[in-house]
């Protein structure tokens, strides 16, 4: 029963983590207008439109290696 237990409390943190995940994209979508920052690159052309996030994906990248480099150092 001892592994059933350690299984729910990973699930837990795992919903956990995703909720903030979550979370975070909800605020992020709030203080960047359209969720587009300068840098993203979107066109169209007739009835086919491609939005590609370069600018938000270098950011995202940047904020979770700072975050995890902060995690394992403890």
């Amino acid at each position: 029963m001892g592994d059933l237990g350690q299984f729910g409390r990973l699930l837990l943190a795992g919903g956990a983590i995703l909720a903030l995940v979550g979370l975070s994209f909800v605020l992020l979508g709030r203080i960047v207008p359209g969720g587009r920052l300068p840098g993203d690159i979107s066109f169209t052309r007739g009835p086919v439109s491609c939005f590609i996030p370069l600018a938000t994906s270098i950011l995202l990248s940047i904020l979770l290696t700072l975050l995890l480099n902060l995690w394992t150092r403890r």
